[in-house]
């Protein structure tokens, strides 16, 4: 036999009791007026007699009715009244439920979003950390766990400058404390091949760890530097499929993470190659997370910074498609951005305006990297792909494709 639920039954009582009150007043009240009718006089010569008693008309009992509907009413109203109070309270008191919920607690000490790491090992262990590479928004170090993996760390350091680490500084409200906590929680659930994952990350006063994969690698930066040097060969092949997975790893974090994550550093040194010259999208969101809003100077500095970061210091997706387009422009190229010779007047002042100057000249393939010339095919394809960099730089964001349209326009090129 099944129990009724309280939240429907009450509201049909109060209902109905709602109904018989406005039944009762609608009644009419009792007659005053005598059932029996007056004696007719007759004409008689005998002597009248006395009028015969008037029956009392029963006053009590009419303003007993008018009383006992008064009580009516009132234990309605007054339990309809009360019912409805009771109602707002259990409301007010699953509205601040919900909200403890929704509202995380601030973790302190380490975080680990995987089995492989614990937490006390890795507290542990941070002391004997070996510098790996050192960035205008933290350093890098290569940490050996007790089991036998090796993680990378980035130590985001708050001694030089506070105001731009809320994450770490003693000032810094709970408010502030937990959006840190829930951006580093959705860096955590990114699974993607192209994104480096965060898998542990370790809040100190003065200091926020974050630890991930090491790639044995190297950044792009690097292998960029060693092909310059003649030290190592990168074919058009390579250079493609590098374009195509950095645009793959942005479409991830702007089309299918929620909440959507801006990468707001993209540049070669934050490009991770594995073996097979796989790239892995690295600092993802770190800028963002340093900066004490998005407006913040340093989300919006560095050669690879769309001009709207300049403009308005606004920062969206487009502006990690304008990073890109500059990545794949030096892929092309084989040319530095900070090289000496975009400072000249041959260089028209930057590698944007140097390659649209070269795509409208007489001989485009010009502006090749000389190294990776050969098949014509080849050539005809890094054309298109130089094409596809100078769109991504565009000045309006309006006119730069998305992500996801990047891809596409990626996967055109033959040899992806």
């Amino acid at each position: 036999m099944t129990s009724k639920n309280p939240a429907k039954t009450l509201p049909r009582l109060a209902a109905l009791l709602l109904l018989l009150a406005v039944l009762e007043l609608c009644a009419p009240p009792a007659s005053s007026q005598p059932l029996h009718s007056e004696p007719m006089a007759t004409q008689s010569t005998a002597p009248p007699s006395p009028p015969p008693p008037q029956p009392k008309i029963p006053r009590v009992q009419v303003g007993g009715a008018a009383r006992l509907r008064r009580i009516v009413l009132g234990v309605l109203f007054g339990s309809l009244s009360g019912f409805l109070l009771a109602l707002g309270f259990l409301y007010a008191i699953r509205v601040v439920i919900l909200h403890a919920k929704s509202t995380p607690a601030i973790v302190k000490g380490p975080v680990s979003f995987t089995p492989q790491i614990s937490p006390r090992n890795l507290l542990a262990a941070l002391p004997s950390a070996q510098p790996l590479a050192h960035g205008p928004h933290g350093k890098y170090y290569k940490l050996d766990l007790d089991n036998d993996l090796t993680v990378a760390v980035k130590r985001l350091e708050a001694a030089s400058r506070p105001e731009a680490s809320p994450s770490m500084s003693p000032a810094t409200s709970k408010s502030d404390m937990r959006r840190v906590q829930r951006q580093l929680q959705a860096l955590a659930r990114v699974r993607h091949q192209n994104v480096m994952t965060l898998k542990a990350y370790v809040r100190e006063p003065d200091r926020l760890s974050l630890v991930y994969d090491l790639v044995p690698g190297g950044s792009l930066e690097d292998v960029m530097k060693r092909v310059r040097s003649q030290q190592v060969s990168l074919n058009w092949d390579a250079r493609s499929r590098i374009a195509a997975g950095i645009a793959k790893g942005l479409r991830h974090l702007h089309f299918e993470c929620n909440p959507r994550i801006l990468h707001c550093n993209l540049k070669p040194s934050n490009v991770m190659l594995d073996e097979g010259f796989e790239p892995i999208l690295a600092d993802c969101g770190v800028a963002r997370l340093i900066a004490a809003g998005s407006g913040d100077p340093e989300l919006c500095s560095g050669l690879y910074a769309a001009p709207e970061c300049y403009q308005s210091s606004r920062y969206t997706d487009k502006s990690d498609v304008y990073a890109l387009g500059m990545i794949l422009a030096m892929l092309l190229t084989g040319r530095d951005p900070t090289d000496p010779f975009f400072s000249g007047e041959t260089g028209r002042g930057g590698l944007p305006r140097w390659i649209r100057h070269m795509q409208q000249s007489a001989d485009p393939k010009e502006a090749l990297d000389s190294s990776i010339l050969g098949e014509e095919r080849e050539e005809e394809e890094m054309l298109m792909a130089l094409r596809v960099a100078i769109v991504c730089l565009s000045d309006s964001p309006a006119d730069r494709p998305s992500s996801d349209e990047l891809v596409a326009m990626l996967m055109q090129l033959p040899s992806l």
